[in-house]
């Protein structure tokens, strides 16, 4: 199969969607994955390129270190940052869902459990994981030992399993529950939201000290459908939308006109997990699908 032109000098388009999804896992940020893909595309072109036997490796490699050093440098903001940081949100089509393994990389959930990482444990279980890399390769990027490689891919893949939501639902289901829960925000009824929130649900809100979010996670079903309750009366108008968001059916939500989204988390018919993003830095993704590859 022929590759895409290259855009305005830089990698081949497909491997360009490869490239992104390796950036925006490791960063979980859209914004800072294009960044570290433009700065790859500088080093790309100043390469000699007869000297390049794989330039998908090669590519690979410059984007998980540059991913690294933008990782390291953002720890200290991501820290400061105002109340709960969630990953910014990408609209994707359907076709996402197909790939199970890339649409559970990207999702809501999985890359929260992965900001619980060190960045470089971070780039190895994305580059194991996701994209099967050998450690070899995964040494090279990382600028660590094969043997070390191992040991890390070990230990963040039993991180990740201690952390990672357990039960998988089929779209089907995922997307009956989004709408159930998207259809009783709309009434605001408490004992219709509490019908579709597990007991011990959790609602993560990150609105990033712009727009009112909770600034801690809430738990519990009442507690979160007071909340919820409480929102639509606030609001002189709600609108939602069942949108698919990092491979997964969600909701977008707009609050008299301002736009947040709602990824959930579904285990036997009801939400454990609600990620409510409202940071209007992280809402400017939701108009054109994002392309993702493995």
């Amino acid at each position: 199969m022929t590759e895409d032109p290259p855009p305005e000098g830089g990698p081949p388009v497909t491997h360009r969607r490869l490239l992104f999804t390796v950036a925006y896992e490791m960063l979980g940020s859209a914004a800072d994955a294009e960044d570290v893909l433009q700065e790859s595309w500088l080093r790309w072109a100043d390469v000699d390129r007869a000297q390049v036997r794989d330039p998908r490796a090669y590519l690979v490699r410059t984007v998980t270190r540059q991913a690294l050093n933008r990782l390291r440098s953002l720890s200290r903001s991501r820290e400061e940052y105002v109340g709960e940081w969630l990953p910014e949100p990408l609209l994707t089509s359907p076709d996402v869902a197909e790939d199970v393994e890339l649409a559970e990389s990207v999702s809501i959930a999985m890359l929260t459990v992965l900001e619980t990482l060190g960045p470089t444990e971070r780039a190895v279980f994305v580059l194991r994981e996701v994209f099967e890399l050998p450690y070899g390769e995964i040494a090279e990027a990382t600028g660590k030992s094969a043997a070390a490689v191992r040991q890390i891919a070990r230990r963040a893949r039993e991180h990740v399993a201690a952390r990672r939501p357990r039960v998988q639902v089929s779209r089907s289901e995922q997307q009956a529950v989004v709408e159930r829960f998207l259809a009783a925000l709309r009434t605001g009824q408490l004992q219709e939201l509490l019908e579709v929130l597990a007991p011990d649900v959790v609602m993560i809100a990150d609105g990033g000290g712009v727009v009112a979010a909770a600034l801690a996670p809430l738990h519990g079903a009442e507690v979160v459908a007071k909340l919820l309750a409480g929102a639509n009366r606030k609001v002189a108008a709600l609108r939602t939308t069942t949108v698919w968001l990092n491979g997964a059916p969600a909701g977008r939500i707009d609050f008299d006109g301002e736009p947040s989204t709602v990824s959930l988390a579904v285990e036997n018919g009801r939400v454990t997990r609600i990620y409510v993003v409202r940071n209007p830095r992280k809402l400017t993704r939701l108009d054109t699908p994002a392309e993702l590859a493995r």
